[in-house]
C-alpha cells in the first residue's frame, strides 16, 4: 500500500488532507565523496534584471527605472548590481563568500519562448528539442559517469522524479503530494479495524510511516496512543512550517547522510502583470529555501555543498504596459553554500542599449547556462570535460573555468 493508496482509500475514516509540505517532488541519488550539489529549478522564468540589477549600466534606468537603493531599498553588491530586497536576509551569506550569481546567461532554447520547451530543455541539458537526443535528464546522465553512484533509500513514492534526473540511471523518487492529518477518533476506529488482522496492521503502520514525514516508524499499542500523539505532533507542525522550507530541511538531512544530488522546484516566476508584489514573494520564498538549506546542513555538509537556481529563460529588458515583464532569453543564475566561491557576479556583461540588447528586446546571453552546470559537476564529483561536453551537455564548450568553486 503506497502513501496514495492509503490516502484515498481511508477518506471514508474522516482522513482530511492538509496543505502539502512539499509542494513540489524531490529527488535525490547518492555518490561517493563530499561533494553535493542542490539543483533548483525556478518554473515559470525569473526576471533575472530584477533579482540583480545591473543599476550602474547607464542603460538600465531607462528601461526599468531609477533603482531605490538603501535600506529599504536594493541592496548593492559591488557598485554595478544590487540585489533585491527580498533578498537581503542572504546577505550575511553574501558577506560570507558563500552566495553569488551569473548573469547574461541562458540555454540554447532562443525566441519561441514556451514555459513547457524552456523547462524540457532546461532539464535535460540538450542544445535544441529537435529529437537527436534523448528526453532523459542531465543529473541523470551526470550520474552515469560517477563511480559507485547509487539510488538512495526511497522514503515514499507519490508521484515522478524530475526530468532533470530522470533516465537509466538508479535514483531515489520522493514525493509525498499532502500531509496526512486524521482526526483521534478516525485514527482510534482504524486501530480497531485492523487489530486483528496483522497483514492490514503491517500495512497501515506502513502507511503510517510513508505520511510521517520525519520517515519514523509509527507503533500501533498502548491503545494507539503513540500512534496518535505522533500524527498530533506531525499535524501541528504541518501547519507550523512553510512547506518549501520544509522540503529543505528533509532535503538537508539526506544529504547529511549518503544522498549527495537533489533536485526540486520553486514556482511562481511568470510575472506579466504588475510584477513587484509576486516577484518579492517568489523571491522570499527563494531566500528562505536557501537559508533553511543552510540550517539543515550546517556544519561539514554545507561546506561541501553547492546550490544553483537556475531558470529556463529571463524576461523582456523593458517593462510592458501592466508594469510586468515577458518572456524574454538572458537571465541569472543563483549560487549558494559553502563550497560556492560567492561575493561576486559573474558575467561578460552585454550592455543594455537597444543595439546591445537580443532581438533589442531581451538581455542577450553572453554564455550557455550549461557551462556554469558542468564546471559545477566537474569539480564536485571529478567528472571530465569530455564527457560533460559530449554526454551529459550535448554539443557544450565549456570554455575557461569561471571558478565557481573553493
Amino acid at each position: 500500500m503506497d502513501r496514495r493508496g492509503f490516502l484515498t482509500r481511508t477518506l471514508g475514516l474522516g482522513c482530511s488532507l492538509a496543505a502539502s509540505p512539499l509542494v513540489t517532488p524531490v529527488s535525490f541519488a547518492a555518490a561517493p565523496g563530499e561533494g553535493r550539489l542542490i539543483v533548483i529549478i525556478l518554473r515559470g522564468a525569473m526576471d533575472g534584471l530584477a533579482a540583480v540589477s545591473p543599476y550602474g549600466d547607464p542603460a538600465f534606468a531607462g528601461l526599468r527605472g531609477a533603482l531605490p537603493l538603501g535600506d529599504k531599498g536594493y541592496v548593492d553588491l559591488d557598485g554595478f548590481y544590487a540585489m533585491h530586497p527580498a533578498l537581503r536576509p542572504l546577505m550575511p551569506l553574501w558577506s560570507q563568500g558563500q552566495l553569488g550569481f551569473v548573469h547574461a546567461v541562458s540555454t540554447p532554447y532562443r525566441d519561441k519562448r514556451s514555459h513547457f520547451d524552456g523547462q524540457d530543455l532546461l532539464e535535460a541539458g540538450l542544445p535544441s528539442l529537435d529529437g537527436r537526443g534523448g528526453r532523459d535528464g542531465w543529473l541523470n546522465r551526470a550520474l552515469t559517469h560517477i563511480p559507485g553512484a547509487t539510488a538512495q533509500t526511497a522514503y515514499a513514492v507519490g508521484s515522478d522524479a524530475l526530468p532533470i534526473l530522470s533516465g537509466d540511471a538508479p535514483i531515489s523518487r520522493w514525493s509525498p503530494d499532502v500531509d496526512l492529518a486524521m482526526t483521534p477518533q478516525a485514527m482510534l476506529l482504524a486501530q480497531r479495524m485492523m487489530q486483528d488482522d496483522p497483514a492490514m496492521l503491517d500495512a497501515l503502520n506502513k502507511a503510517f510511516t510513508l505520511a510521517d514525514s520525519d520517515g519514523d516508524a509509527v507503533a500501533i499499542q498502548d491503545g494507539g496512543q503513540n500512534m496518535m500523539q505522533m500524527m498530533a505532533d506531525d499535524m501541528r507542525a504541518a501547519r507550523g512550517a512553510e512547506p518549501l522550507e520544509r522540503l529543505a530541511e528533509f532535503v538537508g538531512q539526506q544529504l547529511r547522510e549518503d544522498a549527495r544530488i537533489a533536485s526540486f522546484s520553486i514556482n511562481g516566476w511568470d510575472t506579466h502583470d504588475q510584477q513587484e508584489r509576486p516577484l518579492a514573494r517568489a523571491l522570499g520564498r527563494l531566500s528562505a529555501t536557501i537559508l533553511a538549506l543552510r540550517e539543515s546542513l550546517k556544519g561539514p555538509a554545507w561546506k561541501h555543498t553547492a546550490v544553483v537556481a537556475m531558470t529556463e529563460f529571463g524576461r523582456t529588458a523593458r517593462l510592458n504596459g501592466s508594469r510586468g515583464t515577458d518572456h524574454g532569453t538572458g537571465g541569472a543564475m543563483v549560487l549558494a553554500g559553502g563550497a560556492i566561491r560567492g561575493g561576486r557576479v559573474i558575467s561578460d556583461w552585454p550592455g543594455l542599449t537597444e543595439a546591445d540588447l537580443y532581438n533589442r528586446r531581451d538581455l542577450m546571453p553572453t554564455r550557455d547556462l550549461r557551462a556554469h552546470a558542468g564546471w559545477l559537476i566537474r569539480g564536485l564529483f571529478g567528472l571530465n570535460n569530455g564527457d560533460i561536453e559530449s554526454s551529459i551537455f550535448p554539443d557544450l564548450d565549456m570554455g575557461a573555468d569561471p571558478g565557481l568553486l573553493l
